[in-house]
């Protein structure tokens, strides 16, 4: 029997877990702080800058410049094993050899306004990736696609709707995208007061964003407005406030000089205004740039020594970097130079605990049974489903209700269309590749089991000639309904492509217009006198204004990932309120657009475009209906150090259970040269028939500055107009059926 005290002792520890845990790593740390080492950075009792600094004095010259390349040797002598940097996770792992979560593409992830959804895809993305190095390095597999440095996530605003890569970004908004990547990263990198779980890296820095075909040539210059106002404020919240550990540096160069070399973005912004400490690396093949595009620089030498000197710290390639052993022989910078580097390396390898035993790091241990748990592909659903986007829901042909929802007792199903049984285009690009992905035509089969399903690809995405629909038509005589599954796809959009065919040319598109074969097809199924169902993937805006006055029903599905097609048929037949908004702005046509290489933002985006859009930033139907009303703020006249609370009451009054994604937008009625509308804040809530919910907004100081024309953030005395509800407050989000946003104004004194 045990003496009375240990009983206690015993009994405390057993009521406890967080106490035994407590003892069991500090007997773990007492049992490696008396542990004999051969060199102390191995030793997991040092602080990691101790840590840090004894490995780096270790390394010789050529050790060092190796080490600053994306796939790292291994230095044998000090038992450090290789290492790539280079890992995607875009939307789940990517590219791996294992099967794993393959959520909706980001700018499908972006349409969910959905920050809580997006911090956990974050944490099971991560959870993966862990489990995949785990098992890698249990392996001994050190090649690419096995670390845990994921240069992730995209938050170049998507200012052009023709640029192939904006499916990778969160849209075309500040304030949105910052939202979104904030939650990603938190979710990624984990809330360890020690270890990264995983590490993020914001890109491209900076002001990137297309055309593909001369992105490693272009030298943007813009105004010091646009640059505060739109192209740097998601970098900053990353850099600052979500503690990103790594940011890549883009292909283009900024006034003169490459992003990766440049003064102002990497060395007065960066390291000195946000006090940046993690590490930079380069887009792959960006340092090349600067002797070999740009032309800026005679030979590769240079090129190395002004990347380091204004800290990238990584050379996404193989070759500019290793001339960096010449560049310190010859004294065009110094060893020193190359340690501020590795240092900033090295650290983020030890904060992912890479160099301590496995029992002392709780993330080491995740296992490969994590890859595609069940609450992983759950949350793919519900990702997927809150992606979607309903942009029409009219009646069919004089009848009362609108199309949609189908009922589930249809007997005759014609699903139609290139995109309808298409898993390539669901994964989008950036991509991991799921056991099972779920396409449209499989979604509608299992939801309806007891209908007559009838499938044709129907169309290609784009064709050259004027195609024959006859037969096929024909053969739709005693369909109930027709759903045609169209849109574009990531094989057509993307980065860099060998695509040339009409609409895209090299990953980018030379028209937003939806191919006018699909277009043709789509009047052709309206002869019919058929009620037709219109789903468009797509990772960009789509012009539709034929289809926007003729199709009674469109849904915007994006890449949706692997649950697409149960998301799609949920939506389709009544199981889920479709609640997506848009995160971009869909235009009428070409003629809307500014010349695609222009970066001003004058008459971009739905802050500065001051035609009508086809569909607004911030637009989607419900299958219900929602109520704005009692706006109230706590102060209408404020000084401006001062803080407003605004409270609004939402009501479902309609039929049936929906979210519905409340959105704060502010308007600086007297200021000149500041956005139309600007979206502050924004909340997911999910209301029953005929219930309300009082949803509140603090509005700071901070959220009603605006940017002066040298790039400062300054508070003008004047009007705010306040305005809350379920789109951008315009009379085009009124027309197509959006709820009226209530209303108020704010006088700073």
């Amino acid at each position: 029997m045990l003496p009375h005290s240990q009983c206690l002792v015993k009994n405390s520890l057993m009521k406890n877990p967080f106490l035994l845990l407590l003892l069991f790593i500090t007997g773990s740390f007492a049992a490696h702080a008396q542990k004999k080492y051969d060199y102390p950075f191995q030793n997991p009792a040092l602080s990691i800058d101790a840590r840090v600094n004894d490995l780096v004095s270790r390394l010789t010259l050529e050790e060092k410049a190796n080490q600053m390349l994306n796939s790292t040797p291994a230095i044998e002598r000090l038992g450090i094993p290789p290492y790539d940097w280079w890992n995607e996770s875009l939307h789940g792992v990517a590219r791996t050899k294992y099967p794993t979560t393959s959520y909706p593409q980001a700018i499908a992830m972006a349409a969910t306004f959905d920050v809580k959804a997006m911090k956990q895809m974050g944490d099971f993305t991560s959870d993966e990736g862990r489990a995949i190095h785990n098992e890698s390095l249990r392996k001994k597999d050190y090649s690419r696609y096995t670390g845990l440095t994921y240069w992730t996530p995209n938050i170049n605003i998507f200012r052009d709707p023709r640029w192939g890569r904006g499916q990778e970004t969160y849209g075309e908004d500040p304030f949105l995208t910052a939202s979104i990547g904030t939650a990603f990263v938190e979710g990624l990198q984990g809330s360890d007061p020690k270890y990264l779980k995983a590490a993020a890296c914001a890109k491209h820095y900076a002001i990137h964003s297309g055309p593909e075909s001369s992105r490693h040539t272009f030298d943007v210059n813009v105004s010091n407005h646009d640059l505060w106002d739109t192209y740097l404020p998601a970098f900053k919240q990353l850099v600052v406030n979500a503690k990103v550990a790594g940011v890549m540096c883009a292909y283009n160069a900024y006034q003169g000089q490459p992003c990766c070399g440049s003064d102002k973005l990497m060395v007065d912004i960066l390291r000195n205004k946000w006090n940046f400490k993690g590490y930079v690396t380069s887009d792959c093949g960006a340092i090349d740039d600067f002797y070999k595009t740009h032309k800026l620089f005679p030979d590769a030498e240079s090129s190395a020594t002004d990347a380091v000197l204004h800290g990238t710290d990584v050379e996404c390639g193989n070759r500019t970097y290793k001339s960096l052993i010449k560049a310190v022989q010859d004294g065009k910078l110094s060893e020193k130079d190359i340690d501020v580097s590795l240092k900033r390396l090295f650290t983020i390898r030890f904060r992912l605990g890479m160099f301590d035993p496995i029992s002392m790091v709780k993330y080491a241990q995740i296992p490969l049974t994590n890859l595609e748990s069940q609450a992983h592909k759950n949350l793919a659903l519900k990702m997927a489903r809150e992606s979607i986007v309903l942009l029409r829901n009219a009646p069919f042909s004089g009848q009362k209700n609108n199309l949609l929802p189908l009922s589930k007792h249809l007997k005759n199903i014609a699903v139609l269309g290139p995109n309808a049984d298409n898993a390539n285009t669901q994964l989008g690009n950036y991509n991991g590749h799921p056991s099972e992905v779920t396409t449209v035509l499989a979604g509608i089969k299992s939801k309806v089991p007891d209908a007559n399903v009838f499938f044709s690809r129907a169309t290609d995405f784009v064709s050259t000639e004027q195609p024959d629909f006859s037969k096929l038509i024909d053969s739709l005589k005693n369909e109930d309904v027709i759903i045609y599954v169209g849109g574009i796809s990531p094989r057509l959009e993307g980065e860099e492509m060998k695509v040339h065919t009409p609409g895209f040319s090299g990953g980018d598109r030379t028209s937003i217009d939806l191919p006018s074969v699909q277009t043709e097809f789509l009047k052709a199924l309206k002869a019919t006198g058929k009620p037709v169902v219109f789903i468009m993937m797509t990772g960009s805006a789509l012009a539709i204004p034929w289809e926007q006055q003729n199709i009674p029903a469109i849904v915007n599905a994006w890449y949706g990932g692997e649950a697409a097609g149960d998301a799609v048929a949920d939506m389709l037949f009544g199981d889920y309120s479709p609640s997506g908004r848009l995160p971009v702005t869909f235009y009428n046509s070409d003629a809307d657009l500014p010349p695609f290489d222009d970066y001003s933002m004058q008459n971009r985006t739905y802050r500065y475009f001051k035609g009508t859009p086809l569909y607004p930033f911030g637009f989607g139907l419900n299958y219900t209906k929602f109520v704005y009303s009692n706006l109230k703020l706590s102060k209408t006249k404020i000084r401006k150090n001062e803080t407003v609370t605004a409270e609004v009451t939402v009501t479902n009054s309609g039929n049936m259970q929906s979210d519905e994604v409340v959105q704060l937008y502010l308007t600086h009625e007297s200021a000149q040269n500041v956005p139309l509308y600007s979206l502050k804040g924004f909340k997911r809530i999910s209301l029953k028939p005929g219930t309300s919910e009082k949803v509140q907004f603090t509005i700071t100081p901070e959220m009603m500055k605006v940017i002066d024309d040298e790039g400062k953030s300054v508070l003008n005395a004047g009007k705010i107009k306040i305005d809350i509800g379920g789109s951008l407050p315009s009379q085009r989000s009124i027309e197509l059926g959006a709820p009226r946003p209530a209303t108020a104004q704010i006088m700073i004194q």
